[in-house]
């Protein structure tokens, strides 16, 4: 099993998927390694699989979106690796619900911002919202990644690997000038304790507190911050092209989504309720 963990671990690696990826492929084929132990593991069937897939879904209920990460990973092994034919291992994937993105108002934002008192969070919320940042792209965001002169920040290697730019903030830039001069950040634009990236749970907990603290009953994650950065361009006029480049979406689809979230169409439609209050 080591063997096979390692072959698999390096064929990530090489293949050059993003660390996030590699971590989430590693660690749901180690899953499948340990539940067929015993098996000789080129040899196990479909039928085993969808089993395994079934008996997580009843065991652990796991999502539509893991059990096709799931499926994924252990198609990358017997696909990729062992150069199988696809036709050899068909599994049957769910489609996923029609989710609309959670967004937050300008006023929510905002009162977020107001009560984040400490200067390195407000710039790590506010980064994330200005310029409709994954998280995973925040953390990955060195010092030279800021463009002031073009006002622009560059995102190196995004997701499906892609470069991009997004939109500087004026108001932003001016505390990032305090925060560099008050944290002296090495490498990357927002550091640990002792270095290195910043912690993505730490994030998490960042957003949570401050969201707690500013009064908003509902829970918020940093990836709100992006659907409500491209909701609110939207709201203000901003062609969906536009928001699709600064979101780096591959399709036109996917940044259509806020289409259905936006007020901005919506509040032009009188309630018939409304009439008869008059």
């Amino acid at each position: 099993m080591e063997n096979i963990l390692k072959q698999y671990k390096d064929f990530l690696i090489q293949k050059r998927y993003s660390k996030n990826t590699q971590d989430i492929y590693y660690n749901y084929f180690k899953d499948f390694c340990v539940y067929f132990k015993n098996e000789d593991f080129p040899n196990i069937t479909t039928a085993q699989i969808n089993a395994y897939i079934l008996d997580l879904i009843k065991s652990k209920n796991i999502s539509i979106s893991q059990q096709n990460q799931r499926i994924n990973a252990i198609k990358l092994y017997y696909e990729k690796i062992l150069g199988r034919d696809k036709q050899y291992y068909d599994l049957h994937r769910p489609k996923k619900g029609h989710k609309l993105p959670k967004v937050l108002s300008k006023d929510e934002i905002k009162k977020i911002f107001d009560v984040t008192n400490n200067l390195k969070h407000k710039c790590i919320l506010m980064l994330i919202y200005s310029a409709g940042l994954r998280r995973s792209e925040l953390l990955n965001l060195t010092i030279s990644d800021i463009d002031s002169k073009r006002m622009v920040i560059i995102i190196n290697g995004a997701k499906g690997k892609k470069d991009r730019i997004s939109l500087l903030s004026e108001n932003l830039l001016q505390l990032l000038r305090l925060y560099y001069k008050e944290y002296h950040p090495k490498k990357y634009l927002f550091e640990g304790l002792n270095g290195g990236r910043y912690s993505a749970t730490s994030i998490a907990n960042i957003l949570r507190k401050a969201a707690k603290k500013a009064g908003i009953k509902k829970t918020v994650t940093p990836h709100m911050l992006r659907h409500s950065f491209a909701t609110h361009l939207l709201e203000q006029g901003t062609d969906l092209r536009y928001i699709q480049e600064l979101l780096g979406h591959k399709s036109s689809k996917t940044t259509e989504i806020y289409t259905h979230v936006s007020k901005k169409a919506i509040d032009k439609i009188k309630n018939p309720m409304d009439d008869f209050f008059v």
